[in-house]
């Protein structure tokens, strides 16, 4: 038994205070019916979990909470206060010293996501433990992109479910699930043998206190999955997950408004909305003081940011960088106005002229001229472009609403590699879709051997639900098939990405030292183009997380390269001595930092 509770209940003007009470009553009530009518086949079945589920696409009617009479409630609040939620009740937040463990599953998002998490539950007053014992709380941020990542999850929480009912029986922990598969299988999530307490969606997160204090008050599971038009997390500092990293991802923009047909993003994230710059800035200067030497800047359809609100730093907002890419498209209607990516790169990157800048995951269609010349001007910002292919063949991209052909692609990054000559690109593949033939697949294959990406992300199709291809077509490729073609993709990427960084071999380059690796202990980094570097460090050399380095490539595969370090230097002496192809500005050492400080083409078409 679930009841929702949705935003249109609330517009005949009952506080949701007052409606979450109601809900808690007629749940008790309604329970007691049940149990009265049908003990025989409770008795057979065992009884099912009654929930509280927020959400806005179906709930009952506001007649159906004023059905039952309003129980008395404590509404007394603990000494920490999380932040308010309007839609959420005034119920004892349980914190209080609680200790809650989380793992993270997926993309870097999650990631973000998990940081404005702890932000959020350390100030309702809980407590982060590393040991999965001493934890009162469970968390598991959850990826729905692949049907593999779902199938771990499942497996976890059988795991915890034991912990549970037999290694802990005395002081069993909330188990909570978060993220896109929260999102995606609410209801299946709270009905699974008992094997989840509390349900949060991506847009939720404030509310988690409150759905905590909820559980706690009664055996009933909870979830708040409503998604938002307007949720950035703006003002929340994050929590690093690990705070000696050298690199932050930082999330600037959520959701998204393409709808490919094989992609569940915009059902678990939510239409795009985009944070201030004013708030985006004063992090990455935040981030800048603390000693952080890299940050990335992250959204489902980072490119795509448009800010509309006013800003008190740097004036009304500019018109620049809002087209096309030429020969693209999209379904839905794009909105005028408003702050675009290539102003907020230009902005970051002013910051820190010693911080690198990166950026991801952007879509093809939104890398204007201005976007291009931002990251060739600008030598701080790494000259990697992520350009998700999905397919080779135009017929293909048709069935998956890319708003592309092949043509159009590669014609995108010839002009990319005109205006930024020794770009770095990377993509993500998919094989096996909904009716792909040999001879598409044959056009993917050729594809990456023609345009000879850096690194690829490259999986097998799997159907997600309620997605377009999900509604309106076959998942008729077979596992075979699907796998058979997914190497041969592989191979094809290894082939041209190894002949590409073998060239390499003899030339210098930067590395921003990360540290030792986890299997072997050796030292490495990463370079500009999104290689990750092994360093052979002479003696009497003394690294430190963030110091970068110069080095001498003298080995390199497909997937990594091995340097020389030659010596410690700084961003800006290295780029002096060896100038980026394409770069816009002075080559004296004299007069690098005072190219960053100076207005440049893109201050005068940013303001």
């Amino acid at each position: 038994m679930a009841y929702r509770l949705t935003r249109t209940s609330v517009s005949a003007g009952l506080s949701y205070t007052r409606l979450i009470r109601r809900a808690l009553a007629t749940t008790s009530a309604a329970a007691s019916t049940a149990d009265s009518a049908s003990a025989t086949s409770d008795n057979r079945k065992g009884s099912r979990r009654k929930h509280l589920v927020f959400n806005n696409r179906t709930g009952p009617s506001l007649q159906h909470f004023l059905a039952q009479p309003l129980g008395t409630q404590s509404t007394e609040a603990s000494s920490a206060e999380p932040e308010v939620v309007p839609y959420m009740a005034t119920v004892s937040d349980w914190g209080e010293g609680r200790k809650y463990y989380v793992e993270v599953y997926g993309c870097q998002m999650n990631v973000s996501d998990t940081e404005i998490l702890m932000s959020v539950l350390n100030k309702a007053g809980y407590q982060r433990t590393m040991v999965l014992d001493d934890a009162d709380v469970i968390f598991l941020m959850t990826c729905a992109i692949r049907e593999k990542a779902e199938d771990r999850i499942w497996s976890r929480l059988a795991f915890l479910k034991s912990l549970k009912t037999k290694a802990r029986p005395d002081r069993a922990p909330l188990v909570g699930v978060l993220g896109c598969m929260a999102e995606r299988l609410k209801e299946r999530l709270l009905e699974s043998d008992r094997l989840v307490d509390v349900v949060c969606g991506p847009d939720a997160y404030r509310s988690l206190p409150r759905l905590l204090s909820l559980r706690a008050m009664s055996a009933d599971g909870v979830a708040n999955v409503m998604l938002s038009a307007d949720e950035t997390y703006a003002d929340i500092t994050p929590v690093r997950l690990d705070e000696n990293r050298i690199s932050v991802h930082l999330s600037v923009m959520r959701g998204c408004n393409n709808m490919c047909s094989f992609c569940i993003v915009p059902f678990t994230r939510g239409t795009e909305r985009s944070r201030d710059i004013d708030s985006i800035v004063s992090e990455v200067r935040r981030l800048s003081q603390q000693g952080v030497r890299e940050v990335t800047l992250l959204g489902q359809n980072v490119n795509s940011y448009r800010d509309t609100s006013p800003s008190t730093a740097f004036g009304d907002s500019a018109a620049g960088g809002s087209e096309l890419s030429r020969g693209f498209s999209t379904i839905y209607k794009r909105k005028d106005g408003g702050r675009r990516f290539a102003e907020l790169l230009h902005r970051v990157a002013q910051v820190d002229p010693e911080m690198r800048v990166r950026f991801t995951s952007p879509h093809p269609k939104d890398f204007p001229d201005e976007l291009l010349q931002v990251i060739r001007d600008s030598p701080n910002v790494c000259r990697t472009i992520h350009l998700p292919l999905q397919s080779g063949s135009t017929t293909c991209l048709q069935r998956m609403r890319r708003g592309y052909s092949r043509d159009a692609f590669l014609e995108l990054v010839h002009h990319i590699r005109s205006v930024i000559p020794d770009v770095a690109l990377t993509t993500d593949v998919i094989a096996g879709f909904c009716g792909e033939t040999e001879d598409e697949h044959r056009d993917t294959v050729d594809m990456m051997r023609t345009v000879g990406f850096d690194n690829a992300f490259m999986f097998a199709y799997s159907m997600r639900e309620r997605t377009h291809a999900h509604r309106r077509m076959l998942d008729d490729v077979s596992a075979d098939v699907k796998g058979r073609r997914l190497a041969e993709i592989i191979d094809a990427f290894h082939e041209t990405a190894r002949a590409k960084n073998q060239r390499l071999i003899g030339s210098h380059g930067l590395v921003l030292y990360e540290g030792l690796s986890k299997k072997r202990a050796r030292p490495f980094g990463s370079d500009d183009y999104g290689h990750k570097v092994f360093l052979d460090v002479p003696a009497g050399m003394s690294l430190a997380p963030g110091d970068y380095v110069r080095v001498r490539i003298d080995r390199a595969s497909s997937a990594s390269l091995t340097a020389a370090a030659v010596e410690k230097t700084t961003l800006a002496r290295h780029y002096c001595d060896y100038p980026q192809p394409g770069y816009v500005g002075s080559r004296s050492s004299d007069h690098y930092l005072n190219d960053m400080a100076a207005p440049s083409d893109a201050d005068r078409a940013f303001s």
